[in-house]
């Protein structure tokens, strides 16, 4: 069963109004980091944004916190929470971060959709 969709009417268009979100988030932070300046609001917007879809996703399919993609976002999030925590969030960082979450998230379904846990 872990396998099998949970889905709400809506869903899809409230994900695509998170991403809308998590992607104002991305620029913002990536605007302010790249301008020496804190990121203010704008990290809220992502980290709140992202963390709404990573739940939808883990809600709609348990499998997905045991697969690739699911584990990509949980990395990404410690990282991101262990670097901020410390004071270590820059420019290399947040460009580091990016490139990982495009390459996880745009890698082929078969890498992304691979279960290695659950």
């Amino acid at each position: 069963m872990s396998g099998s969709l949970r889905d709400f009417r809506g869903r899809v268009a409230l994900i695509g109004l998170l991403r809308i979100a998590h992607v104002a988030g991305v620029v913002g932070v990536g605007a302010a980091v790249l301008d020496g300046r804190p990121p203010d609001g704008f990290l809220f917007l992502l980290v709140a944004s992202g963390g709404a879809i990573a739940a939808l996703d883990a809600w709609a399919k348990r499998a997905w916190l045991g697969q690739i993609s699911g584990l990509a976002i949980l990395a990404k999030a410690a990282v991101l929470a262990a670097l901020v925590l410390a004071g270590l969030f820059g420019a290399a960082a947040f460009w580091a971060l990016l490139a990982f979450s495009v390459a996880a998230a745009h890698a082929p379904a078969r890498l992304r959709h691979r279960r290695l846990f659950g």
